[in-house]
């Protein structure tokens, strides 16, 4: 997710931890779980913290690092490392925990891990970065913290695919037994070094996907009663990978309006909508948002949530939203792009004024899906569609042919080239992205509408997650 300087995390009523713990509770009100199970699928099962040192610029700097595994119930164990000096083991356990139950309820074959490196990126050239972490790499190795079956990190806020990069390259030279399959130590690699194509962009992508199903659900209201989201306006805070993708594929290929973009050190708005592309290329040359033209600037970061708008997207850090400000927001409804932007109290008084909310574990799972693709294709050495590709070209090709013959007309020349395409990887990734979300999607809507008590997504998806992490223990005799 994207990094904010200042974070609110730290002024929050619920520490993240216990949020996300007392969310675990309340769904396992609606469990008949025994009360060793329920503990068990709770609690971390560990975390290690490691410290090193590195020489660099002439002397020896130490840096401290976590890697918790949440649930081994599913291997290998999954999730993201993070570099952000406001980390600590608690929201490495929180991540962790997360991950797990967004494996479940995406239905994607892995447990729950997350990292974290307590380091700022930006106080270090590229050169010093990339010994930092494959000295970090290495301490992850020997305790088999990262290896194609047992744990594989992934990108987070402050890494990138060049920081797996030299993870994947780092683990090959510790020697791995496993060399044959080693590029699957990591996921989120460039395309050159095994990555898929579609990964940087999936959690964005498929925060869109997660929006789109919950409109398209003839059992909610919608917005206001409105489905197009071509008549909303929406808010995104944070405007790092995961913010710049939804906002773009969410105004450029939907006709949303982006009104307002909030990032740490204020914020840009227009009522008429913001060009998403431009604001993104604005801040590449100039390292903020701020005097983005034609756009109203306000420093003011923590009232750029506060915005009026048909859809929020905290797409920043954890507890952007407490109940300090959840009285504030104005939006009609939130996806959460970022892990654990609103707390366990400020959920319940967003929902008593009939907001709704799309839960982090569901829309934000698009980056672990896609991972889990081109973890399968790592692990296969078969890039997507190889084997059917020119088969499903040959047979729309006959579709046209038969076609034409049946109508006597010729296929229309502007569709014809897209018709016969037989998907490249791209395509493919993206649609069965889109089948991940929404059928994940409508089984946490078929178990929100089977019980009155069932107020919320979020107790719906927890409900559906910690349910296939107890049948997975169940079966091994735990």
């Amino acid at each position: 997710m994207d990094q904010i300087q200042v974070s609110q995390a730290h002024q929050a009523t619920t520490p993240f931890l216990e949020s996300v713990d007392a969310y675990i509770d309340r769904a396992m009100e609606h469990l008949n779980l025994s009360d060793g199970l329920a503990e068990r699928i709770k609690a971390c099962n560990s975390t290690y913290t490691v410290r090193f040192g590195v020489r660099l610029r002439g002397r020896m700097y130490s840096f401290t690092g976590w890697r918790s595994v949440h649930s081994e119930h599913v291997e290998p164990a999954k999730g993201g490392i993070r570099y952000s000096l406001l980390s600590d083991q608690e929201e490495v356990e929180a991540l962790a925990a997360l991950m797990s139950l967004k494996c479940a309820v995406v239905d994607v074959p892995f447990g729950g891990s997350k990292g974290a490196l307590k380091i700022n990126p930006a106080d270090w050239d590229a050169h010093e970065l990339e010994r930092i972490t494959r000295r970090f790499t290495q301490e992850l190795a020997k305790r088999n913290l990262i290896c194609p079956g047992r744990n594989v990190p992934a990108p987070d806020m402050g890494t990138g695919e060049r920081e797996m990069a030299w993870m994947a390259d780092e683990y090959k030279r510790t020697g791995a037994s496993d060399v044959v399959n080693a590029n699957a130590c990591v996921t989120g690699k460039p395309l050159a070094r095994g990555g898929i194509a579609g990964r940087t962009e999936a959690t964005g992508r498929g925060i869109q996907y997660a929006i789109q199903s919950y409109l398209r659900d003839p059992n909610e209201n919608g917005v206001d009663g409105r489905r197009d989201l071509n008549t909303m306006s929406i808010v995104v805070q944070g405007f790092g990978n995961v913010g710049y993708h939804a906002a773009k594929f969410l105004s450029e290929n939907d006709g949303a309006k982006i009104t307002a973009i909030v990032e740490h050190d204020g914020y840009i708005s227009n009522p008429d909508g913001l060009q998403v592309e431009k604001v993104k290329q604005y801040q590449l040359a100039y390292g903020t948002i701020l005097g983005f033209p034609g756009a109203t600037s306000e420093r003011d970061s923590a009232a750029g949530l506060e915005l009026a708008c048909d859809i929020l997207i905290p797409a920043a850090m954890e507890n952007a939203i407490t109940a300090k400000n959840a009285h504030q927001i104005k939006a009609k409804l939130i996806a959460e792009g970022a892990n654990g932007p609103i707390s366990f109290e400020a959920e319940d008084l967003l929902a008593d004024r009939g907001v709704v909310i799309l839960p982090d574990l569901f829309v934000n799972a698009g980056g672990v899906v896609v991972s889990y693709f081109e973890w399968v294709k790592n692990i296969t050495h078969i890039p997507f569609g190889l084997m059917e590709r020119r088969r499903r070209e040959r047979r729309n090709l006959q579709l046209t042919h038969a076609l034409e013959v049946m109508t006597e007309r010729s296929f229309p020349a502007d569709i014809r080239d897209d018709f016969l395409e037989g998907g490249a990887e791209i395509d493919l990734v993206r649609s069965g992205l889109e089948d991940v979300m929404r059928s994940a999607y409508d089984k946490i809507a078929e178990v929100k509408r089977s019980s009155p008590e069932m107020k919320t997504f979020r107790t719906a998806a927890y409900v559906i997650a910690i349910r296939k992490i107890a049948d997975a223990y169940q079966a091994i005799g735990i």
